[in-house]
């Protein structure tokens, strides 16, 4: 699924222009970023929760040449799905 495809979900389930399905998705997406960013976590009941997980500096290997190469710490976004999600998810689907 893409974000258009996204887009088309929300603008059907309503008397909605493409327009104002764009916004929604697009004001969806920038409120959970600027969340997380601020190191805040976003939990959607029922779907998941967002967060930021922080990476330590270490010592990689360039996999070409065997060198050995600084990585930098870093903040990285992380997802974990709900119980209910994973229920969905793994739940056998209904015979034809």
């Amino acid at each position: 699924m893409t974000k258009a495809d996204l887009v088309d979900g929300v603008t059907a389930s309503g008397d909605l222009t493409r327009r104002d399905g764009e916004v929604i998705v697009d004001t969806f997406f920038e409120g959970i970023i600027d969340a997380i960013r601020s190191d805040e976590k976003v939990e959607i009941r029922g779907f998941g929760s967002f967060r930021i997980r922080q990476r330590n500096a270490r010592i990689g290997r360039n996999p070409k040449t065997g060198d050995k190469v600084e990585v930098p710490a870093k903040r990285v976004p992380y997802f974990k799905p709900s119980k209910e999600l994973r229920d969905l998810v793994n739940a056998p689907e209904p015979s034809a």
